[in-house]
């Protein structure tokens, strides 16, 4: 035994140095797993607000959060929810929207039409735009827009400001397109018909 130099520096092989560090540790480490899947709908948060339910004992306070979420193409939905803490409040709040989702007309990254939508206090005016125009809008209604498929859009935003009723006023007026083909020609089409 006394032949053998005494072992003071940890050997890098040596197991009991590597626990929890790459090799070893759990197997179904949950923590660091990614869902590297591609999101099909992008989300905007677009407020937050702390609302309170006065109660004996004082003020309840819970986050409300207004939430967008749309696939850059042809669907958006708007979603409001509370929760006890603001990502509570988020992921209800998304959920909710994903639940809600509209089909909208979109022709050259424009609106087919130009329409205006009073829905509670809020109107909301929306107009197709040129080319490069791009989105001439307020918070609210840009975020709205900024998720779907369009580009070039005008807009303005009449009557209240509470950020909720302008969303769904701008949701509404969108779901509220008539599709280009429906609207073009239909005249001369219902005329032959009559003869």
């Amino acid at each position: 035994m006394a032949d053998r130099p005494a072992n003071t520096t940890p050997r890098p092989n040596d197991r009991r140095n590597q626990r929890g560090r790459g090799r070893g540790g759990r197997r179904d480490d949950r923590r660091n797993q990614r869902d590297d899947t591609p999101k099909e709908f992008e989300e905007v948060v677009v407020n937050i607000d702390r609302v309170a339910r006065v109660v004996k004992g004082g003020r309840r306070f819970r986050f409300k959060a207004l939430v967008v979420v749309g696939n850059r193409k042809n669907k958006v939905g708007v979603g409001v929810a509370k929760g006890a803490d603001v990502q509570t409040a988020i992921a209800k709040a998304t959920s909710v929207a994903k639940k809600h989702l509209v089909v909208i007309p979109v022709v050259n990254e424009t609106i087919p039409h130009e329409m205006e939508v009073k829905l509670s206090g809020a109107r909301v005016l929306i107009k197709p735009a040129a080319p490069g125009t791009g989105i001439i809008a307020g918070g609210v209604v840009r975020a709205v827009i900024g998720v779907t498929g369009i580009r070039n859009l005008l807009s303005k935003s009449l009557g209240s400001t509470n950020k909720v009723n302008i969303a769904y006023a701008t949701v509404e007026a969108l779901r509220s397109m008539v599709p280009r083909e429906q609207w073009v020609g239909a005249k001369k089409q219902s005329a032959k018909e009559g003869k």
